[in-house]
């Protein structure tokens, strides 16, 4: 009876995947206007029939949907809330309500876990390593699909490691510095690859200890940790792809990179937090660094973490309120910049980083 049932749901499968996706339509027509569904809908897709889930959840509809311009940009904010428990939650900036929802479904084993990184890689958000007081540095690395809302384990770091930098450069997850279970940690990154399904590890001696801040600018990785107690100066280093190596950034950008910083189309701006909120922007070309405008202390609860989204800079603080300023747009009166919120929550959810996913 059993391979006959077996034998019955493998040609029921193989009935459906001949089934045309709309009714009188040929497939890539059919998929022609699916994809222009909006994210929202996603999840009403998926329960019409089985093709349509298969494919809403697939690489073909994420990459077709980025090569039409058709995908659209939700925020992933990992928090740590009053019982200091990590969490997640997303915000789709297009929504009438604009209001942060929940991601259900975390790994248990890594909510109490602090110095986790945090990352975005296609439609798959990563949460790596990580510590807690009655435990080591980890190497345990978990992946969530936002195709199929759904968490999995995935293959560890090279390096159990905790409180490090998370960007992606040419594809790849790069994991940077921190700490872990022996002195090389800090000095050390590792390199995932998704063709591979694989972790490499790395050294060079430049890389800075006590990692407070990341970004990407002209096809390179920046990190930077705190002021120097000597010199009160801000140590940050740059990774050069071509040959692999890491070295000083130049003394006159890092100055000014004393806060939480973002890149909108190839130009860097950096939030200082040193008294109220003021937006900062490193203009390449003389060299230094120049004010954009303040937000409002009504409306920015730091520390703050950025994201981008087009040429709107998302400014998130505790309790997940949210600020939104269009650079493109940055005009301002009195020295406040014009810009809309999300009004806040009654949360103090500490922000530890924030990604930006697009399908």
């Amino acid at each position: 009876m059993e391979s006959l049932e077996s034998g019955s749901d493998d040609i029921n499968q193989m009935v459906q995947a001949q089934e045309p996706l709309i009714c009188g339509l040929p497939d890539d027509i059919a998929l022609f206007c699916l994809a222009r569904v909006p994210r929202v809908y996603h999840t009403v897709l998926k329960c019409v029939s089985r093709r349509w889930r298969d494919l809403v959840c697939s690489e073909d509809w994420h990459t077709y949907r980025r090569k039409h311009n058709l995908d659209e940009t939700w925020i992933y904010a990992l928090c740590r809330d009053k019982f200091e428990r990590i969490c997640c939650y997303v915000l789709d900036p297009n929504s009438s309500r604009r209001s942060w929802k929940r991601v259900q479904g975390l790994p248990s084993r890594s909510l109490r876990r602090k110095g986790v990184g945090f990352e975005v890689l296609g439609k798959k958000l990563y949460l790596m390593g990580g510590c807690k007081w009655s435990e080591d540095a980890t190497d345990e690395t978990y992946c969530y699909d936002a195709s199929i809302n759904t968490w999995n384990e995935a293959n560890p770091l090279s390096t159990a490691r905790c409180y490090f930098a998370c960007e992606v450069l040419n594809q790849k997850i790069y994991a940077i510095g921190g700490l872990g279970l022996d002195s090389s940690v800090p000095h050390s990154w590792d390199t995932y690859n998704p063709c591979t399904n694989s972790w490499n590890s790395y050294s060079d001696p430049n890389i800075v200890p006590e990692i407070e801040d990341s970004f990407v600018l002209d096809g390179k990785i920046y990190i930077r940790c705190g002021k120097s107690a000597v010199n009160f100066q801000v140590y940050a280093v740059v990774y050069e792809p071509s040959s692999g190596t890491w070295h000083h950034a130049d003394a006159d950008m890092a100055s000014g990179w004393q806060g939480p910083a973002v890149v909108v189309d190839g130009t860097l701006y950096v939030l200082d937090e040193s008294s109220g909120t003021r937006l900062m922007m490193w203009r390449k070309d003389v060299r230094e660094w120049v004010p954009v405008g303040r937000l409002s202390l009504m409306l920015t609860r730091p520390p703050c973490k950025l994201v981008s989204i087009g040429k709107s800079i998302y400014v998130i603080g505790k309790g997940r309120s949210t600020v939104v300023v269009d650079v493109s747009n940055a005009g301002n009166m009195g020295g406040i910049m014009v810009s809309s919120s999300i009004p806040k929550l009654t949360s103090n959810d500490e922000i530890i980083s924030c990604k930006c996913l697009s399908i």
